[in-house]
């Protein structure tokens, strides 16, 4: 009880305040939609650049950390494609939709902040190293499949040119691609940019959590409740058990099986829904899971904190 008042639920605090200040019209959609474009186009970008650039790649760089992370959502990836498209009856684009909506766990907004209360600064590395393929990695999956059963029959290299283009319009690709420019390349930052950054970065996380409040105050439950409630349970159950017996089974280090499996555990993101009205396929589907997924993973995260050394 005590991690889910002292973890939990400050950062689900921020997230309430957001849907309250939306619901009693303090904070119009105009103003969420600014706030939300300010930390997913600027401040969440920065964020990332900055952690990405100040990563040490050969200490952190963990492939069973990630193989235990991704090998889980990649498997969630298909169990959403399949059980919507065999189980469900959807077309092919849902399909796709809400496998996307398996595939992405909310590892930012939520993950992070989260993992910081938990077990504090000192270990997100982990966080990081996931959050860093995180994009590139799930918008990869989500987009070649979906161009794969637009394209019904077109070439790959007609298909690639289209993926390129869908990722790299992406703000989170672009920070994240210049902190590896600048780790990779070793120049320091001037001391003052380097204050700009970290003035930037410090807003991302709560301006993206009261935003996201407010982005969650639009979305009502509705939709195919049995289609939502097998997503919850994917996103919510099966990708953290994954992660915990592919971490187990790798011998994954106690602070590599926290990261993996706590980001595994988080709910959908708002990207599931940004993905399925990019190509307006089970949005419906989609928006209802984050809410409902994100209200009960303040229960099933606190179970997966005891659960975890």
């Amino acid at each position: 009880m005590q991690t889910l008042i002292t973890v939990i639920l400050p950062v689900f605090l921020v997230i309430g305040f957001g849907y309250a200040a939306a619901w009693r019209g303090l904070f119009s959609e105009t103003n969420i939609d600014g706030l939300m474009r300010f930390a997913s186009n600027f401040a969440v970008p920065v964020l990332l650049f900055r952690a990405i650039a100040n990563l040490d790649l050969s200490a952190e760089l963990d492939l069973a950390l990630l193989g235990s992370f991704y090998g889980g959502a990649i498997l969630c990836f298909i169990a959403g494609l399949l059980a919507a498209r065999y189980l469900f009856g959807r077309d092919w684009e849902d399909s796709v939709a809400i496998g996307f909506v398996c595939l992405f766990s909310n590892s930012l907004l939520l993950g992070l902040p989260i993992a910081e209360r938990a077990y504090g600064l000192a270990a997100l590395a982990g966080n990081y190293m996931i959050i860093a393929v995180h994009s590139p990695f799930c918008y990869g999956v989500g987009i070649t499949a979906m161009e794969i059963v637009r394209a019904r029959g077109k070439s790959p290299r007609q298909i690639l040119p289209q993926v390129l283009r869908a990722m790299f319009r992406n703000a989170l690709i672009l920070g994240i691609a210049l902190g590896f420019v600048v780790n990779l390349s070793g120049v320091a930052m001037p001391e003052p940019v380097r204050v700009s950054v970290d003035l930037v970065a410090s807003a991302a996380l709560p301006a993206a959590l009261f935003g996201m409040g407010g982005v969650l105050f639009r979305y009502r439950p509705e939709g195919d409740f049995r289609v939502i409630a097998f997503c919850c349970v994917v996103s919510l159950v099966l990708h953290p058990a994954i992660a915990y017996g592919l971490a187990g089974w790798s011998g994954l280090a106690v602070d590599g099986l926290r990261s993996a499996v706590l980001t595994a555990a988080m709910p959908s993101g708002i990207n599931g829904y940004l993905f399925a009205a990019l190509y307006g396929r089970g949005q419906r589907t989609a928006a209802s899971t984050v809410l409902i997924a994100t209200t009960a993973s303040i229960v099933t995260v606190w179970l997966w904190l005891g659960v975890l050394p």
